[in-house]
């Protein structure tokens, strides 16, 4: 018997009714972009904002220079501490040793004393003549370069990079765990160091947790292991490779070291907030926002050009990150790196400056 064609109809309009609610409905995935602002001018003699740290309790700021100019004594490296709405409220002189990482916990301030090769503390509430006390000192490791790396091409060769070390601990970024446990990275050997209970030892034993050629570079920029940062529940590390512009994934419990996003060329501060990697990309003067599989998903400043008082516009170069309140502050660093002049829009600069934008969904 044929079907009665209303009846097929029907089934016909039901079943397309039915395959319709089932299939996944496309959805838009944009790119969130937040706007930068500036938020201070340094002092007039100071220059290359690196360190980056935030005390939430005091709510004030935390600015380490990196200021490498050649003769050594042409230097003028300092500590700041800026109040929540920018006034300057002290400064301390590190004079001709440049300064990384910097870290607030347990009521001190640590500064990676780049120059000195050491983890130094101070007080949160420092003025010019506070003391700095030494936390431990980084040496040169044996061998001083990691081993070489094997990288596999497409068309099944493969190339052997090795690298090339001095000895210099090129200590860079750290972040501490909740426990009072330091991790910080060499730039140069290529390794992660851990500091076990740094806020409460001096000197401290440093250890090192991890030596891979994932850690070294031999990129253009001549950073490798830079940024740290640790997930939320602590059971993985990131690390950032600046010269080869990718971000790393360690599991603390046990597991290899692997790539978990590349492509982010001077890959440099790093911290976990409100379960985003926020990625400082100083080689495109940008901040990314990665979750935790690696995808971008979102993006903060860009370089606009230099102002008439001599600072950046937007981001140039920028190097580190902090949260307080509402905001992320993020240093301009805007350090010109190639012995060829006139090819780097940082020559130009004669101000240095922090800027910050606002949160995602903060007001």
């Amino acid at each position: 018997m044929r079907p009665h064609p209303f009846r097929s109809l029907t089934a016909l309009v039901a079943c397309v009714a039915v395959l319709a609610c089932s299939a996944p409905q496309a959805q838009s995935q944009r790119l969130e972009h937040w706007e930068v602002e500036r938020f201070v001018l340094l002092p007039a003699d100071v220059r290359h904002p690196e360190g980056l740290a935030a005390d939430a309790a005091s709510g004030q700021l935390y600015v380490g220079t990196f200021d490498a100019r050649m003769p050594a004594s042409a230097r003028n490296n300092q500590l700041l501490r800026y109040a929540a709405d920018g006034r300057l409220l002290a400064q301390r002189s590190f004079g001709e040793t440049p300064l990384t990482g910097l870290a607030a916990a347990a009521g001190k301030l640590y500064v990676l004393n780049f120059g000195a090769g050491r983890l130094q503390r101070i007080a949160l509430d420092f003025d010019a003549v506070t003391p700095i006390e030494d936390v431990a000192r980084f040496e040169a490791l044996v061998p001083a370069a990691p081993a070489p790396r094997r990288v596999d091409n497409p068309d099944g060769s493969h190339d052997t990079v090795v690298f090339g070390a001095a000895g210099f601990p090129a200590i860079n970024g750290m972040v501490f765990d909740r426990a009072g446990n330091l991790y910080v990275t060499d730039s140069f050997q290529g390794a992660v160091y851990r500091i076990a209970q740094a806020t409460h030892c001096a000197p401290c034993t440093v250890s090192t947790l991890l030596r891979d050629p994932l850690l070294a570079t031999a990129g253009a920029l001549p950073f490798g292991a830079n940024g740290l940062a640790l997930n939320a529940d602590e059971s993985v590390l990131y690390i950032n490779n600046a010269g080869d512009g990718r971000v790393l994934r360690l599991p603390l419990r046990g597991g290899p070291l692997a790539v978990l996003a590349e492509g982010l060329y001077g890959a440099d501060g790093l911290q976990f907030h409100d379960g985003r990697l926020w990625v400082v990309a100083n080689q495109i003067d940008t901040v990314l926002a990665l979750d935790e599989a690696g995808r971008v998903r979102g993006r903060a400043g860009q370089f606009l050009g230099i102002a008439a008082d001599g600072a950046p516009e937007g981001l140039l170069f920028p190097a580190s990150t902090a949260v307080l309140g509402d905001w992320m502050f993020v240093t301009n660093l805007a350090l010109p790196l190639t012995a060829r002049t006139g090819d780097e829009w940082e020559e130009q600069v004669q101000r240095w400056s922090l800027s910050r934008f606002r949160l995602p969904g903060r007001r």
